[in-house]
């Protein structure tokens, strides 16, 4: 397997739908394997950087196009957070990966965060990145972030109206207030989003928003590392400590970025996630306090 955009290997989740699977670094290592799912409508190429990193530590470092992302197939059904979490186990007991260090962004770390809850011993440790892991949005016991209905409305009717520019849009929202990112790197976003078919898109926007892991939390036992962008205009920073303050093995790091650390801060994004990786693979969860 590489980690080139045409290369790769495939795993059949459930009948009729496989999952592109890029890996990258030594087979068989000292260090634990690192399994990367990216956030929604992104793939395995938004992880090129951090997994070069990682693969360089000694990682072997693993991709996973989420259904209806990248090269995996897009289903009219099967965007709920029980059936993604699904299909990654699949991924994992296919490739007889073990003691694996889970890294999700964003929506990706939503569906992380639930295998980790529902099958903890595939894993040694989850990283959540630019989320908060148990919700999107906010609700009445988790209040934080923007209210789900209302967003869902916008986003959904925007999708519908014009997809190239919407998922444009919603690429730009990612970073924070008053930047301006790059153009290439926009249109690479862009480009990315466009694979992600719009029943997916539209699946997972609300899958995304509504879902609601917040009693998931006290059954996940394992070493939880979570960074937050402190710019970030999607994910709200301020859920960081509550989400924190419910987990049994937690540790908060705060980035000054906005929703794309393996972009704005792939560096110390790469090294965070090594260092918390070696240590989980140590069983002591690596030695973070929250800052």
């Amino acid at each position: 397997m590489s980690w080139g955009a045409a290369e790769g290997t495939s795993v059949e989740v459930e009948a009729g739908v496989r999952l592109h699977v890029a890996a990258t670094g030594p087979a068989g290592g000292q260090r634990p394997p690192v399994v990367l799912l990216a956030g929604l409508g992104l793939d395995h190429e938004s992880w090129a950087g951090p997994a070069a990193a990682l693969a360089g530590r000694g990682h072997r470092v693993i991709g996973v196009d989420l259904r209806g992302t990248g090269r995996s197939d897009a289903p009219t059904g099967g965007y709920t957070l029980d059936r993604l979490a699904a299909d990654v186990a699949a991924v994992l007991d296919r490739l007889d990966l073990a003691a694996t260090v889970l890294v999700g962004h964003s929506f990706g770390a939503q569906v992380a965060l639930l295998l980790a809850a529902t099958a903890p011993g595939r894993l040694s440790g989850l990283a959540l990145v630019s989320s908060n892991g148990v919700r999107a949005s906010r609700s009445a016991g988790f209040p934080f972030g923007a209210d789900p209905d209302r967003l869902e409305r916008a986003l959904v009717r925007a999708e519908l109206a014009d997809r190239t520019a919407a998922r444009c849009q919603n690429v730009r929202a990612g970073f924070p207030a008053g930047a301006e990112p790059d153009p290439g790197l926009v249109d690479r976003l862009v480009a990315w989003q466009l694979r992600m078919p719009p029943w997916a898109a539209v699946a997972c926007l609300r899958t995304y928003l509504h879902a609601d892991l917040t009693a998931a939390l006290a059954a996940v036992k394992l070493p939880v590392l979570q960074i937050l962008g402190r710019h970030d205009p999607v994910t709200a920073v301020d859920g960081g400590p509550w989400v924190q303050d419910r987990l049994a093995d937690g540790r908060l790091v705060v980035l000054d970025c906005g929703h794309y650390p393996m972009f704005e801060l792939p560096g110390p994004l790469a090294a965070r996630l090594s260092e918390f990786a070696a240590g989980a693979g140590d069983g002591d969860g690596g030695s973070y306090g929250r800052m």
